[in-house]
């Protein structure tokens, strides 16, 4: 399975020019980063509300790329009725954003090819 959607992904590289859509995966990348950081911090902290928050925005961001494993898995962590704890979801969600940086940079390499 792919950790992108193709539709999403391909049809934000056609529509944009090359330079925005290099720009829109670079910021995807940064925030992936930053929102990563503050989801494993929350849950070695205990804080379930932080933990939630940053998977929530984890979910939108990867969401609005198409980096769907890990919006799926993102949303696992939002679940308060999930029964997966923060110890198993977060090995998977850096594992998916790890997939789905990786895709994407392939696409953008093809996008500035065209």
């Amino acid at each position: 399975m792919s950790a992108i959607d193709p539709h999403i992904a391909e049809q934000l590289a056609q529509d944009l020019p090359p330079a925005d859509f290099r720009r829109i995966i670079e910021t995807f990348e940064d925030d992936l980063g930053r929102l990563a950081q503050q989801l494993e911090a929350a849950a070695i902290a205990g804080n379930w509300d932080g933990y939630q928050r940053a998977a929530h925005s984890l979910a939108g961001a990867a969401a609005a790329v198409g980096a769907i494993t890990l919006e799926q898995a993102a949303r696992v962590a939002m679940d308060p009725r999930s029964p997966h704890p923060p110890a198993v979801v977060v090995p998977v969600i850096r594992d998916r954003a790890q997939a789905a940086l990786q895709e994407l940079s392939a696409l953008v390499a093809r996008s500035d090819g065209r």
